[in-house]
């Protein structure tokens, strides 16, 4: 018995059910599957709960043939008993109408695609055997630090003394690794070793030399301490007035006296040879406490959330990037850059940008800026970036993910959009082009659930509270004039006050809090 997939099946039903409505004989013909078969689908399909619907090209061309005579409400109201959303209708119609463009402008738009189709398939012609050599090398690495781990002692590295047969099997393996690919330098560096060492260890024939070292004549330094004066150092660290004391203090209480015997780390160095270094009291090694990463933000600019993440490509396997900054506060996209590579020279470029546009210079207090524990987030540049900028970096907490919630759910809106391209963008320019116009949307348009159903540049720029307000007195207005309707308080459209970023810590959060103030608080 043939076993069919869901997704076949699926595409079969939709073929049958509306607005298709082909008739089961012409499909079974054309899938080579009993009208039984058919007749079995489209009654589980009829009997199943609604689901999204499979639309066919041909279901999408009747759609077309049917809303072309609609006004834009009519239109809109037939998408929304479909399920659909106008923007889907109208890059239907779109790609129906270049279907029928003229021949000729057809042929040469091919021709165009085609020669921008070879030049692209050269260019990744060139990174694939690029990316072959450099997996190639990433193999032989493996292989390489793999031989090692399971052939040498640990405690390798650079100084340690190795001996003979142990450099005999570096120098075998790093060979072999050479061989399979990778280069020399990486190869030497997996082994713990430097290129130069190699070069060292190497006799002209190929031979490998033992550690000199061993055998080498060390003589005495001329200014190393005698015994004579190692017995002073103890006898005075010794004596009743600084038995109490470490070298730190006993070295200046000497040199007030006018009388120098050794420094500091002389005294711990000859106390540590005699046994003498212990700790000694209650006290203890200072511990390292990390600070609290709860920030409340009470008006824009104060703290900023901000992170990368991945676009399609219509290439398998290739990705751009897209690095953006959120105010915590009014929820604004204040700044974003998309681009090819994923690199901390973007992240650092996109920082001084949005110093630049946000004008933090002139403000008494910089923000903090919150993001997730990213290579590219925490690299140098970035971070010498924001000390020259004044802002302080925070970070997400060890093994929570949800740390940088505000901005992956703006990623997931993004994402979820219809006019997101899910199927993948063709090139640098149309994927940040798809982010002009979602940035547009996103803050001038989008009303947020989040901060009272105003638009972030409204909430940026202080505008919501008068408009929080108007909704408050509309709503007072219609309770008065039908109170029959209304059986408790209008809705709540108090402004929000104060964003929590990751409430942790109950005392950090309540620090900010006025308790004049009675407005909302968001987390």
């Amino acid at each position: 018995m043939a076993r069919y997939g869901k997704a076949f099946k699926d595409r079969a039903v939709a073929r049958l059910l509306p607005p298709e409505s082909a008739p089961v004989d012409v499909v079974s013909q054309e899938l080579h599957i009993s009208a039984a078969t058919l007749e079995r689908w489209r009654a589980a399909a009829l009997a199943a709960p609604d689901k999204e619907r499979i639309w066919t090209p041909a279901a999408r061309m009747q759609a077309i043939i049917a809303t072309a005579a609609m006004d834009e409400a009519s239109r809109n109201a037939w998408c929304r008993e479909k399920g659909i959303y106008p923007q889907e209708l109208e890059l239907w119609r779109e790609t129906a109408t270049h279907s029928l463009e003229n021949p000729e402008e057809a042929s040469q738009k091919v021709q165009r695609v085609t020669q921008a189709t070879r030049r692209r398939v050269k260019e990744l012609e060139r990174d694939l055997r690029r990316k072959e050599k450099a997996l190639a090398e990433t193999t032989a690495l493996l292989v390489l630090q793999k031989k090692l781990d399971g052939d040498l002692p640990s405690g390798r590295g650079r100084g340690h003394m190795t001996a003979l047969e142990d450099r005999r099997i570096i120098v075998r393996h790093i060979d072999e690794a050479h061989a399979a690919g990778a280069r020399l330098v990486p190869a030497c560096k997996v082994a713990g070793i430097t290129a130069r060492t190699l070069q060292r260890w190497r006799t002209e024939d190929g031979q490998v030399l033992p550690d000199g070292r061993p055998t080498s004549s060390r003589p005495r330094p001329a200014h190393a301490l005698t015994e004579e004066e190692k017995a002073l150092m103890l006898a005075t660290a010794n004596a009743p007035r600084f038995a109490d004391l470490p070298p730190a203090r006993i070295v200046p209480m000497l040199a007030d006296e006018g009388v120098y015997i050794a420094s500091e780390s002389s005294f711990q160095r000859v106390l540590r040879a005699a046994g003498q270094n212990r700790r000694r009291g209650r006290a203890r090694s200072p511990a390292r406490h990390r600070p609290p990463t709860t920030h409340v933000a009470t008006a824009p600019g104060q703290v900023w959330c901000w992170d990368m993440t991945y676009l399609p490509s219509k290439v398998r396997g290739q990705w751009f990037y897209l690095y953006l900054i959120m105010d915590l506060y009014s929820r604004k996209i204040v700044g974003w850059e998309i681009h090819e590579q994923d690199s901390a020279e973007h992240a650092v470029r996109l920082l001084r940008r949005v110093a630049l546009s946000e004008d933090i210079h002139a403000k008494p207090q910089r923000p903090v800026l919150h993001g997730d524990n990213g290579s590219t987030l925490k690299a140098t540049t970035v971070l010498a970036m924001l000390n020259w900028l004044g802002i302080r970096p925070s970070y997400s907490r060890p093994r929570v993910s949800d740390d940088n919630a505000f901005v992956e759910a703006l990623f997931k809106t993004a994402k979820y959009r219809p006019e997101f391209p899910a199927g993948g963008v063709a090139s640098l320019d149309e994927a940040r082009q798809w982010g002009h116009r979602f940035v547009a949307w996103y803050n001038d348009e989008h009303r947020h659930s989040r901060i009272g159903y105003v638009t972030p540049s409204q909430r940026h720029c202080g505008q919501d509270v008068d408009i929080l307000q108007a909704r408050h007195r509309l709503y007072e207005m219609a309770r008065s004039q039908t109170p029959s309707r209304w059986s408790g308080n209008t809705r709540n459209w108090q402004p929000i006050t104060r964003v929590t970023l990751n409430p942790e810590r109950d005392s950090v959060a309540q620090a900010a809090i006025n308790p004049r103030d009675n407005g909302q608080v968001a987390a």
